[in-house]
């Protein structure tokens, strides 16, 4: 059922049919940035609304200081996938060229940035959706819960399977909002036509247009970029050349996402467009360029399913940067581990179960999630721009000061940005996140600091001292002669030197010892009484002494853990519990056993120096004893 769901498991041979194109790239790696034009320049206009109408007019200069800064962080990136084609972005820009505390600060802020860039996209899509089918509210935590799950199991499938299911909505989006733009600039359809909903522009208590409103537009309208650093966190995903492919990847972003923030700010200043209720900048954009005809609400319904579809961005990026945290020993080394379809699907599934937990615990709303969002990314940014200009100082290549140069303003801008994005949205939720990375930062310095004492204590990378051996004394529990008692002493004896076969002996209320014959059916065999199988086994003539356990209370396990604690520290041999059980022949006959033979593993595992094995006895359809006899133990 599993493989039907995520396909068939997949040859090493086969990597390239899983691995994407540029084009492909767009969809799986850069649908969170593309999108961002949706609620983007909505931002921007939202802060400067408070200084008035006049503020307004700064919204193109300030878009235009945001797309400048969009050059630089994709001519970064380019650069940042030439100098670490393994992924990482940041984090492995900041592990190269800062102590570690940076790159960690940088993978924890990456983390948190994926997991909130899932919750957005998938909150918004809903919202959108139930904003034009309002019966559909009360279904809005499920709605994202279902869209994350298909997210979840497409990429399980394989990052190329879910490129290629998003391929044509991206498509459809990029040309369908190009096209309108194109619209609306050369002859719109509706540029004077009414628009719906109250102005939220300030008329009183207006804020003085200065640097402080145009920071805190900026820093706000810089929630756009977010997503542009995927590409180069997810490098391996393309096939190869992948360095080539990534980075023409990360121009068509670029000039994708700068030529539609430039096309909605001078469409705004053109319409004369104000933030309103209920009606976004960039339906107002779409709506006086086309009119509120067919068009208008086909690109909507796309815009809707494209935001819920832009989750897809972490789900490429995160199991990539999970997996260089796995190898470098600051994640449990099982998200660097590639599933069947040659995929990270521990980093898959924890992205998913960390999303689907803050989707049900804001409800699904977008609002609440909003304030978070952002913040990760910019500090990301930050790190690895200043990383690059360490990096250009150190290496001194061609045109490194040129390099250096560019670097620094864009580490500046998004620095600034950062500082900025804290201090306006700290007490509107911001605060999660100032406590959510620093969490995950003393995770990784915990994991890491085990993965040490680990390597220190099994002398990883020394060459060991020769190995002795030591005589093996296999001690096999029984409760009768049987077969399953004979094929458990056969294997024992081809395991080691010295083998004792244990009984348990309830001691009854007169002081007389009998078997369980309570627990029977089970791990040890049909129980009988102790003289009876005393003299069954003097008649047997095994040559394998048995050992009596008496006890006075109703347990089989305690007596035997007891005994073989009371040899550890008499001995020094190697001690093997070898524990016979049967094998039904239906599934739904193991409820007819005892299971004791469970009991007494869980029992033993503690005991370090305890070798605990376990010897079946399969039971065989046929009636015929002939038949079982012939069964040979697994």
């Amino acid at each position: 059922m599993w493989h039907a769901l995520i396909g068939r498991p997949l040859r090493f041979s086969e990597a390239a049919k899983e691995q994407i194109t540029p084009i492909e790239g767009l969809s799986s790696l850069s649908l969170d940035a593309l999108t961002s034009v949706a609620y983007g320049p909505e931002a921007i206009l939202i802060v400067l609304a408070g200084g008035g109408l006049a503020a307004l007019r700064v919204m193109l200069p300030v878009t235009v200081a945001i797309v400048g800064l969009l050059a630089i962080l994709v001519l970064s990136y380019r650069q940042v996938i030439d100098a670490y084609p393994g992924g990482g972005g940041a984090y492995a820009v900041a592990r190269d060229n800062f102590p570690h505390g940076v790159s960690l600060l940088a993978g924890a802020a990456l983390i948190v940035d994926y997991t909130l860039t899932v919750a957005v996209s998938i909150a918004a899509g809903v919202a959108a959706l139930t904003s034009a089918f309002p019966g559909l509210r009360p279904l809005t935590v499920p709605l994202c819960l279902g869209i994350l799950a298909l997210i979840t199991l497409l990429n399980l499938r394989g990052v190329a399977e879910g490129a290629r299911a998003f391929l044509l909505p991206t498509m459809l989006f990029i040309v369908g909002l190009l096209a309108v733009l194109a619209v609306g600039l050369l002859h719109p359809l509706a540029a004077h036509a009414p628009q719906p909903g109250g102005s939220i522009v300030a008329t009183s208590g207006l804020e003085t247009v200065g640097v402080l409103l145009v920071l805190r537009a900026f820093a706000a309208g810089c929630s756009a970029l977010t997503g542009v650093e995927a590409i180069a966190n997810g490098v391996p995903l393309f096939r190869q050349p992948r360095a080539a492919r990534a980075k023409r990847t990360e121009l068509l972003l670029g000039v994708i996402l700068g030529a539609m923030l430039l096309g909605v700010a001078v469409l705004v200043r053109r319409f004369g467009i104000e933030p309103r209720v209920g009606q976004t900048a960039l339906s107002q954009v779409i709506a006086a360029s086309v009119g509120r005809g067919w068009a208008y609400y086909l690109l909507s319904v796309i815009i809707t399913v494209v935001l819920a579809l832009a989750a897809n961005t972490s789900f490429g990026g995160l199991p990539v940067l999970a997996g260089l945290l796995a190898r470098d020993s600051y994640l449990p080394h099982l998200f660097a581990l590639r599933g069947d379809r040659l995929v990270f699907g521990n980093g898959i599934w924890a992205l998913a179960v960390m999303s689907g937990v803050l989707l049900v615990a804001v409800g699904g709303n977008v609002n609440s999630l909003i304030p978070l969002f952002a913040i990760g990314v910019f500090i990301g940014f930050t790190i690895s721009q200043s990383g690059l200009v360490v990096h250009w100082r150190r290496a001194r290549g061609a045109r490194w000061r040129r390099r250096a140069a560019m670097n620094t303003v864009g580490a500046i801008a998004t620095g600034i940005s950062t500082i900025v994005f804290l201090v306006a949205k700290f007490t509107e939720g911001a605060w999660v996140v100032v406590i959510a990375i620093p969490l995950f930062i003393v995770l990784f310095t915990r994991i890491g600091a085990y993965y040490r004492r680990e390597r220190a204590q099994l002398a990883l990378g020394e060459v060991p001292a020769a190995p002795q051996g030591r005589k093996t004394l296999v001690i096999v529990p029984v409760a009768s002669v049987s077969r399953l008692t004979a094929e458990a002493i056969g294997e024992a004896e081809s395991l080691g030197q010295e083998v004792i076969a244990v009984t348990v002996a309830f001691d009854d209320e007169e002081g007389e010892g009998q078997a369980s014959r309570s627990e029977t059916s089970g791990a040890f065999g049909q129980g009988v009484g102790i003289t009876e199988l005393e003299g069954e086994w003097r008649r047997w003539h095994t040559g394998v002494p048995l050992r009596i356990l008496h006890t006075p209370y109703s347990s089989v396990v305690q007596p035997l853990v007891e005994f073989v604690d009371e040899l550890r520290t008499e001995r020094s041999d190697q001690i093997v519990v070898l524990i016979p059980f049967v094998v039904p022949d239906h599934p739904w006959h193991w409820i007819l056993h005892n299971q004791l033979d469970h009991v007494l593993s869980r029992a033993l595992r503690s005991r370090t120096d305890v070798i605990v094995a376990r010897v079946s006895a399969p039971l065989s359809k046929s009636s015929s004893p002939a038949a079982t006899m012939a069964k040979r133990p697994v």
